[in-house]
C-alpha cells in the first residue's frame, strides 16, 4: 500500500481532559497524557492532523511526534517521556 493509503486510515475519535483517542484499523487507541504528555497543550487542529506514515506508524507533522502501534498499546516499554524545558 501507498503511504497516501496508510493516512486515511488514521482518525482521532475523542479529545477529552485525559487523552486522546485514536482509531486506526479497527482498533480504538487511548493514549492519555501522563504517557503522552506531547498532546497536552496541543490545539485540536494539531492533534487531528495525523499520518499513518507506514502501517503501524503514526506521525503529527504539526508537533513532530512519530509513534508506533506498539508504544501506544504498551508505554510502559518506552519509558522516555518528553519533558517541556523552560528558558531563562
Amino acid at each position: 500500500m501507498s503511504p497516501a493509503v496508510f493516512r486515511h486510515l488514521a482518525e482521532i475519535t475523542n479529545i477529552s481532559a485525559n487523552g486522546v483517542w485514536l482509531l486506526t484499523h479497527d482498533k480504538a487507541l487511548f493514549m492519555p497524557y501522563d504517557e503522552f504528555p506531547w498532546f497536552a497543550e496541543q490545539s485540536i487542529k494539531s492533534i487531528i492532523n495525523v499520518e499513518e506514515s507506514s502501517d503501524n506508524h503514526f506521525y503529527w507533522p504539526d508537533f513532530d511526534v512519530d509513534l508506533t502501534l506498539d508504544m501506544i498499546e504498551h508505554p510502559e516499554r518506552f519509558p522516555l517521556k518528553a519533558k517541556n524545558i523552560e528558558v531563562a
